[in-house]
C-alpha cells in the first residue's frame, strides 16, 4: 500500500488529470493489463475525494432543505416549501413533468428517481470542480486534493453503464419478447444484418453519455489551464510592465470562460440526465409504440 504526498506542481494541466492519494499493487492480465497499466489500482485519489464529499454534501443537504416548510404548524403551509427547498422542488417537478414522463410514460415514477439521482450528483462534480481546491489544498496540507470527477473518462463511463443497465434490464423485464424484437424492425432474412447493428447503436448511445459529459467538462478545464500558462508566460518572458495587456487581456478571457462553465456545468447535468430518459424510454416502451402502431393502422380514416 503506498500513500502519495503531492506537492505544488509547474504543470497547469495537473488540476485536470486523476492524483493518486492511496494505491495497491496489483496485477490483472484481464483486457492485457489495460485496467492496472504499472501493476496497481488506486484505491483513493483526489477525484475519489470529491465525490465522497459531495454525495455526503447531498444526503446531509438536500434533504434539510426540502423539508422546510413555510409554515409546519398551517395545513396549506406545510405543504409549501421555502427558500432553496423552492429550488429543489421546482428543478425535480420539472425533470419529471418535461424529461421523464415524455420520454418514459407510465414507466415515470419506476425510473425518476434515478434521473433525480443523476442530474445533482453530476451538478454537485461540475460546481465542486470549478473551485480552486487542487490549487490551495497541495500548499496547505501537502496532499492534491480537488478536481472534477466529471473529466474523468472512468467516472463518466460508470454513470453512462449504470444507464446501459437499466437500458437491458428494464428492456427486457418490461418489454420482454417485443424488446428482443427491436433489435430486428424488418423481416427476419435481414437479421444477420440489423442485428449487429442494433447493437452497436445501443452501444453506441452509452458511449455517447460518457464521451459527452468527460469532454464537455475536461475540455473547459484545458482551456483554461492553457490560458493559465500563457499569463504565466507572459509575466516570465516579457516581464510584469510589458507583459500586464497580454496578462489583463487573458484575464478577462479566464473569467468570461468560467462563466461558461458554470453554464455548462448545469447543460451537461440536464443533457447527460435528458439522454438517460430517452434511452431508457427507447427501451421499456418497445411494446407500447408496436401497439400504438396497429391501433393507428387499424383506425378509421377522417
Amino acid at each position: 500500500m503506498n500513500v502519495y504526498l503531492t506537492g505544488t506542481s509547474d504543470d497547469p494541466l495537473s488540476h485536470v488529470v486523476q492524483h493518486p492519494l492511496l494505491t495497491k499493487e496489483l496485477h490483472l492480465d484481464l483486457l492485457g493489463g489495460l485496467l492496472t497499466p504499472q501493476g496497481q489500482i488506486t484505491v483513493l485519489s483526489d477525484q475519489i475525494v470529491v465525490m465522497l464529499a459531495g454525495a455526503l454534501l447531498l444526503a446531509i443537504f438536500l434533504p434539510l432543505f426540502v423539508r422546510r416548510r413555510q409554515d409546519p404548524t398551517d395545513e396549506v403551509g406545510r405543504l409549501v416549501p421555502t427558500g432553496f427547498g423552492n429550488l429543489v422542488e421546482m428543478i425535480c417537478q420539472y425533470l419529471r413533468d418535461e424529461v421523464a414522463k415524455p420520454n418514459l410514460g407510465p414507466h415515470t415514477d419506476r425510473f425518476v428517481k434515478y434521473l433525480w439521482t443523476a442530474f445533482f450528483f453530476i451538478l454537485t462534480m461540475n460546481l465542486l470542480g470549478l473551485i480552486p481546491i487542487g490549487s490551495v489544498m497541495p500548499l496547505l496540507t501537502g496532499l492534491h486534493i480537488g478536481g472534477t470527477p466529471t473529466a474523468n473518462i472512468f467516472v463518466t463511463s460508470t454513470l453512462a453503464i449504470m444507464t446501459f443497465f437499466l437500458m437491458v434490464f428494464y428492456g427486457l423485464r418490461l418489454g420482454g419478447v417485443d424488446y428482443l424484437k427491436h433489435f430486428n424492425p424488418g423481416p427476419p432474412w435481414i437479421a444477420p444484418l440489423m442485428v449487429p447493428l442494433e447493437i452497436i447503436g445501443t452501444l453506441a448511445k452509452v458511449a455517447a453519455l460518457a464521451v459527452r459529459l468527460f469532454a464537455a467538462m475536461a475540455g473547459g478545464h484545458i482551456l483554461l489551464a492553457v490560458l493559465v500558462g500563457l499569463v504565466l508566460a507572459a509575466g516570465s518572458t516579457l516581464g510584469l510592465i510589458k507583459g500586464l495587456p497580454v496578462i489583463v487581456l487573458i484575464v478577462v478571457g479566464s473569467v468570461a470562460i468560467s462563466l461558461v462553465e458554470l453554464f455548462v456545468a448545469f447543460l451537461q447535468a440536464f443533457i447527460f440526465t435528458y439522454l438517460s430518459a430517452l434511452f431508457i424510454g427507447m427501451s421499456v416502451n418497445v411494446h407500447h409504440d408496436d401497439h400504438d402502431e396497429g391501433h393507428l393502422e387499424g383506425a378509421p380514416a377522417h
